[in-house]
């Protein structure tokens, strides 16, 4: 069996930044236990994998460390895909995923996505994000994940979590962040030893919890946001209510045929 896999760099425009998925295209689904094999194989924070069905495209995702619930990078680089090589006509795409439908729309040069926001908690601040992060957040929320608000975005970029004891936080994955720096209202970064990723390059539903944070708290419905690893990546964001529009470029690394 041959399966048609690309490898794609999202929210960038440059090879080798951004965060890399692998999107599968699939004409029926695979079994589970192969889907998770190819993720473990390809030892990227998601390769997503896609089916065309009578309502439309489904979407689905997996981590080496196990299926996800909303993936941001990987579902733009999934429409990147298709809007190149299987939609090429489509102005939108529209997916069924285990977050409910999401909508992603050409937006002159970016891809556009529809997604939830997550509702905020705010949480005490513990000694162990101390221990953890190495610096004591000045807040703390919890979403689906754990979302941490440091004083500066040097802290952000400077910091060296224990991503062991880091497992012991609640959250699913575990994010810092900062008002931004020049053009970037916030910058932040990702991580998620839970699902064995050392640090997402740029957490498109990590946006979910942060976007709806730096909205609240800088006033303001349009935000440019700046993820600090080491690949970098930026994402053009705005809060709609109980939605966020994460957009964003993306760009094509290889194609290639997995041979299973």
């Amino acid at each position: 069996m041959q399966i048609r896999q690309y490898i794609v760099d999202a929210f960038t425009d440059r090879l080798f930044h951004g965060n890399q998925a692998a999107v599968c295209v699939l004409e029926k689904w695979l079994p589970e236990s192969l889907m998770m094999d190819i993720a473990r194989e390809n030892n990227f924070s998601e390769t997503a994998f896609t089916v065309k069905e009578e309502k439309g495209w489904h979407l689905r995702w997996f981590t080496p460390g196990g299926e996800i619930d909303l993936c941001g990078h990987a579902t733009l680089a999934t429409v990147f895909v298709l809007f190149n090589y299987y939609e090429k006509q489509a102005k939108t795409v529209s997916f069924q995923t285990q977050s409910g439908v999401l909508t992603v729309s050409r937006d002159g040069e970016l891809l556009s996505m529809d997604f939830p926001a997550y509702a905020l908690k705010e949480v005490p601040v513990t000694d162990l994000m101390e221990e953890v992060l190495g610096v004591r957040p000045v807040k703390a929320f919890m979403g689906r994940d754990l979302l941490c608000i440091f004083s500066d975005a040097k802290k952000v970029k400077e910091c060296r979590p224990d991503l062991e004891k880091a497992k012991e936080l609640d959250g699913l994955l575990l994010h810092i962040t900062a008002q931004g720096e020049g053009p970037y209202d916030c910058t932040s970064r990702s991580f998620a030893p839970k699902l064995s990723v050392v640090e997402d390059p740029v957490c498109g539903s990590g946006h979910c919890h942060i976007i709806p944070y730096w909205a609240d708290t800088l006033h303001r419905d349009q935000l440019t946001a700046y993820q600090a690893s080491a690949r970098g990546g930026e994402l053009y964001c705005r809060m709609n209510g109980d939605r966020v529009t994460l957009a964003g470029k993306a760009v094509l690394f290889s194609a290639a045929e997995l041979n299973l």
